[in-house]
């Protein structure tokens, strides 16, 4: 358990470091819209390995919410972009994202029954309370087009909900 939450902190770390850069200098819309992007895409590429190895029927839902709420919102994220033009950035938030999902997965995959369930769980708590707080305290705030500003919006209160349920899963596999 030690060594999970380490990762977990490990994971958190790399993604918090990544938001001071934007501190002094907010991010531009195409650069949210990427990290928005990127934060979508790995929720979906771990409720796909989720649907894969989770044993528990409550984890096995869950990661199927994951993957049509996530997809949902980057598809509409998507057909933002093309119809305001926009190309999305990357930058160093989008890329810290993706190297500790990276790593995650990995550390997920070495994983079997119960200990994946609750590793992956844990996972899901601990990212959607990262994301969450950065889409309120960051990305809204610094998004400039009122389209993408709504869209941030939107998703923050799905993965709200995201949130309380990956906790209430969390607490029924104790």
């Amino acid at each position: 358990m030690a060594i999970r939450l380490t990762s977990v902190l490990a994971a958190s770390c790399l993604f918090l470091a990544s938001l001071p850069a934007f501190a002094a200098d907010k991010p531009t819309d195409p650069q949210i819209a990427h990290i928005a992007y990127t934060a979508g895409v790995i929720d979906i590429d771990a409720a796909k390995q989720a649907l894969k190895k989770a044993h528990n029927k409550d984890v096995k839902a869950f990661a199927e919410d994951m993957l049509r709420d996530h997809k949902a919102v980057n598809d509409q994220a998507l057909a933002l972009v093309k119809k305001l033009k926009v190309t999305p950035e990357d930058n160093a938030t989008s890329e810290a994202l993706t190297k500790a999902a990276k790593a995650e997965h990995a550390k997920l995959a070495k994983l079997s029954g119960a200990a994946f369930d609750k590793a992956y769980v844990a996972n899901e708590v601990a990212y959607h309370k990262q994301v969450n707080g950065a889409l309120k305290d960051l990305l809204i705030p610094s998004a400039t087009n009122p389209e993408l500003k709504d869209l941030l919006e939107t998703g923050l209160k799905i993965f709200q909900g995201h949130e309380e349920h990956a906790e209430h899963v969390q607490s029924e596999l104790k």
